[in-house]
């Protein structure tokens, strides 16, 4: 089978077995796989969970696809299945798919759009629910929504009953998207008034919750923007993985602040995230109510271009491989 894999002299397709499934595992033909900017980090050498570059290991960890063979005990699946999965390998024309993590793809949605949705979904119910713990009728603050997962935060938090979306953007023309997505105000945090706007918009209080993307130096205008004893759950640093930070303003507003890397969890952790997930919000992706919007899409062997594409950061949604 072709795969993709971080060789010698950068990224290169070569041949590689098809791999066979063993007990609970499925095999998977791809039709479809997407860029994320962990395949970035992989191509410079980091790790990325159980992720590396190592050498004759394709890269890429989300997919979509048709199962082919069934491993031993699998009960849940069979052949002809149309599937979707986060995973290791997914940048090759089979991939092996752990049966309890993978989500059927609805009837009617193309492979290309079905692999935008995996890493999306189950990061920000994940970041929403379980480590924001967002209840009905609560605002919600997604810092970096024109990102793919913050796309999602914003859908997934109307999903579960959030009263308040508001998503920042410093990108005039992506800001202009986000309600397209769930946000009810859509604001520019290098805009001076921005934490202004957020605590007119909440009556003085602040957001009850902030999913957050940017970090850096936005932190301290960040926890002014969350209410007193609110909470901020850490996904990404776009502006920076470290920058000055208000102790005192984090005591003074009783802030809960969560780091919710899924790196450094073990396998059990990751399924009962992904369980979790398809089971809040199965039916609002069966009724293809959660999106990500597909920004390009590139035959496998243009890989290069799609690698480029992401590098350069112009993409709005997410870059997608067609494998077949």
């Amino acid at each position: 089978m072709r795969a993709l894999v971080n060789g010698n002299k950068g990224p290169e397709i070569i041949e590689l077995d098809v791999p066979k499934p063993g007990p609970n595992q499925v095999l998977v033909k791809v039709h479809a796989c997407s860029l994320n900017r962990a395949d970035l980090l992989i191509l410079n050498g980091a790790t990325h969970g159980f992720q590396s570059a190592q050498a004759n290991q394709p890269m890429g960890m989300e997919w979509s696809g048709e199962v082919v063979e069934l491993g031993a005990g699998v009960e849940h699946w069979k052949v002809g299945d149309r599937v979707m999965s986060a995973g290791m390998g997914a940048f090759a024309e089979y991939v092996l798919g752990f049966e309890w993590v993978m989500y059927p793809i609805p009837e009617g949605m193309s492979y290309e759009e079905a692999t935008t949705l995996p890493v999306a979904i189950q990061t920000m119910h994940d970041a929403l629910a379980t480590n924001g713990q967002l209840k009905v009728g609560q605002s919600v603050l997604i810092q970096g929504a024109s990102t793919a997962v913050g796309l999602m935060g914003m859908q997934v938090a109307k999903q579960l009953g959030a009263k308040l979306v508001i998503g920042t953007s410093t990108n005039e023309e992506r800001r202009a998207r986000l309600s397209d997505f769930g946000a009810d105000l859509a604001l520019n945090s290098r805009d001076p008034n921005w934490v202004q706007a957020v605590l007119d918009a909440t009556a003085g209080q602040g957001v009850d919750l902030v999913i957050d993307h940017v970090a850096g130096d936005v932190i301290n205008d960040t926890m002014r923007a969350t209410k007193v004893a609110g909470r901020i759950v850490n996904i990404g640093r776009l502006a920076g993985e470290s920058g000055h930070f208000d102790f005192d303003l984090h005591n003074m507003k009783r802030l809960t602040y969560v780091g919710a890397s899924f790196r450094t969890r073990n396998p059990l952790e990751i399924v009962q995230v992904i369980q979790a997930a398809k089971s809040a919000l199965g039916s609002a992706i069966a009724a293809k109510a959660l999106r990500v919007p597909v920004d390009a899409v590139f035959a496998f062997a243009d890989f290069a271009q799609a690698l480029e594409r992401m590098q350069r950061n112009h993409h709005f949604g997410k870059i997608v491989l067609q494998v077949v």
